[in-house]
């Protein structure tokens, strides 16, 4: 366990002697190729605005989302009921996104217990 905390020690201080060396060069860099997105004069009142009209746009968005959501649902309960027309390719794509889901939900688990395989280790 201490080599564990050395190694990790000595990463943590390769890392920050990296940042203190080039992070200052990478900022500058990273301003000026994204200057057109930021906003003058940079204060607090300008960020507690774009914060409200973030928050509100992404409000007035969700009745178009949930139209969109039908729409799909739509489609997919069409699918369903001409299956018989279902063509091979098109069982393979929905195949393969059940698979995708499942993956996913197997790597949030596996993500939520800590990066272990079998269950819990203190």
């Amino acid at each position: 366990m201490a080599s564990k905390l050395h190694q990790l020690q000595a990463k943590a201080c390769q890392a920050s002697q990296f940042v203190a060396k080039h992070g200052c060069s990478y900022y500058k860099q990273l301003m000026e190729k994204n200057k057109q997105y930021v906003v003058e004069p940079p204060t607090v009142e300008k960020c507690n605005l774009l914060s409200k009209q973030l928050f509100y746009t992404r409000l007035a968005s969700i009745p178009g989302r949930y139209e969109s959501f039908w729409k799909e649902l739509d489609c997919v309960k069409q699918l369903w009921k001409n299956r018989q027309e279902l063509k091979v390719e098109d069982a393979g794509i929905a195949a393969l996104f059940g698979l995708e889901c499942y993956a996913w939900y197997c790597a949030g688990e596996i993500v939520g217990r800590g990066f272990t395989f079998t269950g819990y280790y203190p």
